[in-house]
Parts: C-alpha cells; structure tokens; sequence
C-alpha cells in the first residue's frame, strides 16, 4: 500500500423503521393475529434488538389489489423522502399481495431509499438474495390468493347447482342456523306472507309499486331485517325477483340459472302476472305527463307536488277530463295541504307572473325571440303596417302568460322551470320563496 494512502471506513447507513401492521379482509385470514397483537409483538422484538421506530401506521385493507391501500401508499411517498428507510411487519404477505405492490418495494430497495424490512422471523436487507427471497414469498402470496378466487368461485358454482342461496337471505326468508343445513334457507314466518301479499296487490289489484310502498310503510309499519323501512326501490326489487317463485340466477347478468331448494312464495304464473302489470303501470307513467309537477314545493311538509287525473261521466256519454294537484305525501302522510284543479292553479300562476320581476325569468331570450318572430308573421303575412308598440317587459310578461294558457305541456314546464325562484303551494295558493 503505498505511504500517506487513507483508507475511508464505510459507515452503514442507520435503519429508522416505521411499523406497519395490517389485518387482512380474506375471510381465511380471520384467525391471524388481531393489528394489536401485531404492534404488541413488534414492538417487543424491537425492544430486544434495539431497533429505532420512528414512526407507526395501521391499516384494514385487502392488499390484493395494486394501489388500493391508502396507508400503504403513504408509506412508500415517505420512504422516498427519506423520512425512514426500513419497515417492520408482521410477515412479508402484510406488505403484499399483488406484483404491483411488490415492485414498488423492491424498486424502493434497487434506489437505495428502502435498506431493509424486518418480520418477526426473517430480514430482507438491500441484496440481491435476500431481495429475491422477498419476491418469491410475495408471489406465493399471490399465488395463494388466486388459487383461492378460484376455490370459492367453485364452492359457489357448486352450492348453486345444489340449490342453494349464498349470501344474505332475501327479505321473506331467514338462513338455517343449524351447521348441517348451511345455505338452506328457511320462509319466515313474519315478513313472507307479507311478500306474498305484496305480489298478489300488484297483479290481482293493479297496484303500483309506490301504493305497495306506502301500504308497507303506513299502513302495516313493515321493517325489514334491520329494523328499517322498506325503500320504493327495495319493493321493485322483489316484485321483479324470480328467487320468490323458485329459480335464481347465479352470478348475477350471467344466464346461468337454477332450481333452488328454498319453499317458493309464490307461484310462476302470479310472477308472470305481476311483471305484466308492473310493465303496464311503467308504460302509463311514461305517457301520461302533466304540467306542473315537481315544480312547486307544499307549503307544510316540504314534499313535492303530484297530480291526479279525474274523469266525469256526462249525460250524454262523453266525459270531462280534470287534473288535480296535491302534496305527494312523501315527508308527511298525513299532510293537510288541499287539493287544487289545473285551471285554478293556472290562474295564480298567472298572479305570480303579475308579481315576479321579469329578469326572473331564466328563458328571457327565448321569449324575446318568440316575440320578434310573432311581429314579423304579423307583417309579413297578416299585412300589419307596424309593430304594436308596448313596453318589452309587458311584451315579454303577456307571451309568458299566453305560454301558461295555451302552451303546451313542455312549454309550461319549461317556462316554470327557468323560474329563479321556487314556488310553494298551501292551501290553494301560490308564494314566491
């Protein structure tokens, strides 16, 4: 060596680690040491080795999926700022399930910014062997986790073809609690007859979906499983689920259907009946529109506004036509509010339109447009020598109240609609909020 050469002692750069302990959503992992028992564990193998924790993070979710697990990401943005450079789990799975995952800790290692991870019973330093050994148990966890995917996907494939339900029993039956008749589902003696009814209402009575709802709701007080209400969209979803007369499909959209081995509630032909009359009562919704509703608000309850369509029969064999509108009901079913007849309800719209400022009027433009082309026919075609000369604003105010008695549906809806303002009916009249 020659003389006055210096050699340069190599000092190792210091671990701090940040503790990470993760519990897994796997249903077989459900007997895995709780993240307490985790941390507890950890930190007395820390204390043995004299390991530096700066800093100490938990998370619950699954590590299946790449980037999907917040905390996790958090550690990896603060590695690469240097805030630690080693981490401290449980055992290599905790960290990753899935090769995205693991490439970013071992790209974390290739940088220099990640030196070593330490399990309760092995360490994975920053070399090329240990770094490999890393790799291999992260992709049998992988492996492991596909190899389940494809056991339970089996399970279900085969319970199916058995006859039986997986999952949350539909309202109007109860699991069996009893081991040896897992899967097996059993009427329940509170809630199915009343699924029952409901189907029998719709298809002999022609109810509507939402008549069943408030029959449910107000009349029976009707809980579900969960001590709560019945929704509008839950009632449609069992009067359109074929699981009540004996067949289910499984996966959902798949086309694989089966025989259950569950008591139907009902028969195919009252389903049939039932989905029929559920067709017919959508189809009548989407025709018959009327003017105003879900535009005002009821002064009472805050509900919206609904209408009804009326016949009267007269003498002479025709019949008069009337639409009526009413609180919906929805926030109070027992509202006050009084009804009101179309024409009623035009003429103090058009007492709103007296008071509203006409900048109000969203669809101002249009208006004026509408008016400019009504002077041009007037002169063009019907040989008007001049313009009638009124102020724009009434101009404007008259064609909105023309639109309100003449119009037709779509107009009024959208003249209404443009309005700045929200309007509250009570009691057979009309306020600007």
């Amino acid at each position: 060596m020659p003389h006055g050469t210096v050699i340069q002692e190599i000092v190792p750069t210091k671990v701090k680690y940040c503790l990470y302990a993760r519990k897994s959503t796997e249903s077989e992992e459900r007997q895995v040491l709780s993240i307490d028992s985790q941390i507890k564990e950890m930190l007395q193998m820390a204390d043995r080795e004299c390991l530096e924790i700066v800093e100490m993070k938990r998370e619950s979710h699954s590590a299946k999926e790449t980037g999907q697990r917040p905390v996790f990401n958090e550690i990896v943005e603060e590695i690469r700022e240097g805030k630690y450079n080693g981490i401290l789990t449980w055992a290599p799975d905790r960290i990753s399930r899935n090769a995205g995952d693991l490439g970013r800790i071992v790209d974390l290692m290739d940088s220099g910014k990640l030196q070593e991870i330490r399990t309760f019973g092995q360490k994975f330093g920053n070399n090329p062997n240990e770094k490999f050994l890393l790799m291999i148990l992260g992709s049998q966890a992988k492996l492991e986790n596909d190899n389940r995917g494809i056991n339970v996907k089996r399970g279900l494939r085969t319970r199916a073809e058995m006859g039986l339900w997986s999952g949350i029993a539909p309202l109007g039956y109860l699991t069996q609690g009893l081991m040896d008749k897992k899967c097996q589902l059993i009427v329940d003696p509170l809630r199915g007859p009343i699924v029952k009814k409901m189907f029998e209402k719709v298809a002999y009575e022609q109810w509507s979906g939402r008549k069943v709802y408030n029959w449910l709701r107000f009349e029976l007080n009707f809980y579900t499983r969960g001590n709560k209400p019945l929704t509008l969209s839950g009632v449609y979803r069992i009067l359109e689920n074929p699981f009540y007369y004996g067949v289910f499909e499984r996966p959902k959209n798949s086309g694989n259907w089966y025989q259950g081995k569950h008591t139907p509630l009902i028969t195919q032909e009252l389903f049939e009946k039932t989905k029929a009359q559920l067709k017919r009562d959508q189809i009548v919704r989407e025709t018959k529109e009327f003017a105003f509703t879900k535009l005002f608000t009821c002064g009472y309850c805050g509900s919206g506004i609904s209408a009804e369509e009326k016949w009267k029969q007269l003498k002479d064999g025709g019949a008069n036509r009337y639409i009526y509108y009413s609180c919906s009901r929805a926030r109070d079913r027992n509202c006050k509010n009084m009804y009101i007849r179309e024409e009623d309800l035009i003429v103090e719209l058009l007492k709103i339109l007296d008071k509203v400022n006409i900048n109000e009027l969203g669809m101002r433009k249009k208006l004026e447009d509408e008016i400019a082309r009504f002077n041009i026919f007037q002169r063009s075609v019907l040989g008007a020598t001049e313009k009638i000369k009124t102020d724009q604003d009434t101009d404007i105010r008259n064609y909105a109240k023309y639109i309100l008695k003449e119009g037709s549906t779509i107009e009024k809806r959208e003249l209404l609609a443009n309005l700045r303002s929200r309007i509250m009916y009570k009691d057979k009249k009309l306020t600007l909020i």
